[in-house]
């Protein structure tokens, strides 16, 4: 397969551009795309990149071809994500690309990218979604349409090349049901028992936190819990970066905002928690707890807004009250306020594990105050204990 060549961002090039290797010449430093200023340069810097053309390679066109998401978003990268059960993308600077098939990561031999290239690929993503990405700003993530989160860095903060972090929203828009007959509750007994108790505990308006590391569905499974809710609710969710896409009705969503190139004007997910108090939400959401907000969504769940659901990074079930501790100091919390604000907020931990590509419900957990006067958590139904059978 011959190998890929990184077009410029910054113009729509043909076969007429390319040098006769079929590697396109890439655009000078005066062509790269500049931050968003202006409505006219959102509008043009979308011009360019959907003219971006992709020569080399035998991938065919840039389509669903039965993903759940359009990835020409990417430019060069959407016939790579385009491939069926394609979750992430890594772009390492000049070492190449790796691909997250759903089962392991690849090396793609057919993509070549030098540091110019990635950079001005990681720049034209950023700007696609509505943000900048510079020296002054070298990290930055934002979403693309369909959900599509892609992550940026510059050198030097990576010491490496320029990164990209791609994510895509395959399994978004699935039903509970749909998660659980492919394997979220492995089989047997336990599959119905604990889809029935995943109903019960959205109908019944229990406060959950869903856990598990990087990757292993926990968006996925909370925008299907919330997708059960009854229809006359109103979901009003927060993100730092909006990613959850959920079948329900009555779904108003608030985004963080980054600070502009003055360092002003920056929303952060705490700020919107206070903010999302007052638009009378029936289930308050926060996409994912990483810092100081925890304080905002445990205060708000410990006042009577039941039904409310957040997701957090843990490695197992055991390792979520030390990860809520670490969070609740980021906000001036200690062990013992963390501990009882937890209890009194949250009904349910539902923990996710992801295991030879194959991703399950590991453990289900309820909140108790040890005799320390800190926070632990106990396994809440024996059916968990079995963790065998299959996945999605």
């Amino acid at each position: 397969m011959p190998f890929v060549a990184v077009p410029s961002f910054a113009t729509a090039r043909s076969p007429a551009d390319a040098d006769g290797t079929g590697r396109i010449v890439p655009a000078s430093a005066d062509e790269r795309i500049a931050p968003w200023d202006t409505d006219d340069d959102r509008a043009q810097t979308d011009s360019s990149l959907d003219g971006v053309a992709l020569h080399g390679a035998d991938h065919g066109t840039p389509a669903l071809a039965g993903n759940q998401c359009d990835v020409s978003a990417l430019g060069p990268l959407a016939p790579f994500a385009a491939e069926p059960g394609v979750t992430d993308l890594f772009v390492n600077g000049e070492s190449g690309l790796w691909v997250d098939d759903g089962r392991e990561l690849r090396h793609r031999n057919e993509w070549e990218a030098d540091e110019r290239q990635a950079r001005e690929l990681a720049v034209g993503l950023i700007a696609r979604g509505g943000r900048h990405i510079d020296e002054a700003s070298p990290c930055v993530d934002v979403r693309l349409a369909g959900g599509i989160r892609v992550h940026a860095v510059l050198p030097p903060v990576s010491s490496t090349g320029t990164l990209i972090s791609i994510r895509l929203p395959r399994a978004a828009g699935l039903s509970l049901n749909r998660l659980v007959d492919a394997g979220l509750c492995g089989d047997g007994e336990r599959r119905e028992a604990l889809r029935e108790r995943l109903r019960t505990t959205v109908m019944r308006r229990e406060n959950l936190l869903i856990t598990g590391a990087a990757g292993t569905g926990k968006t996925t499974l909370l925008a299907a819990l919330l997708g059960e809710a009854p229809a006359h609710e109103r979901i009003v969710v927060i993100e730092d970066v909006a990613e959850l896409h959920i079948a329900h009705p009555h779904v108003v969503a608030l985004e963080a905002r980054q600070p502009n190139l003055e360092g002003a004007g920056r929303i952060g997910v705490e700020s919107l928690v206070r903010e999302a108090l007052r638009m009378r939400p029936d289930r308050l959401v926060v996409g994912e707890c990483r810092g100081a907000e925890i304080r905002e969504l445990l205060g708000a769940l410990n006042t009577g807004h039941d039904g409310g659901a957040g997701t957090m990074h843990a490695n197992s079930l055991t390792d979520v009250p030390a990860r809520l501790e670490a969070l609740g100091a980021l906000a001036g919390l200690g062990p013992e306020a963390v501990a009882r604000q937890t209890v009194s907020a949250f009904d349910l931990v539902l923990h996710l594990e992801r295991r030879d590509g194959l991703r399950r419900l590991a453990a289900v957990g309820r909140f108790a105050v040890g005799e320390r006067g800190t926070l632990t958590v106990e396994e809440a139904d024996a059916l968990t204990d079995d963790a065998s059978g299959p996945g999605w």
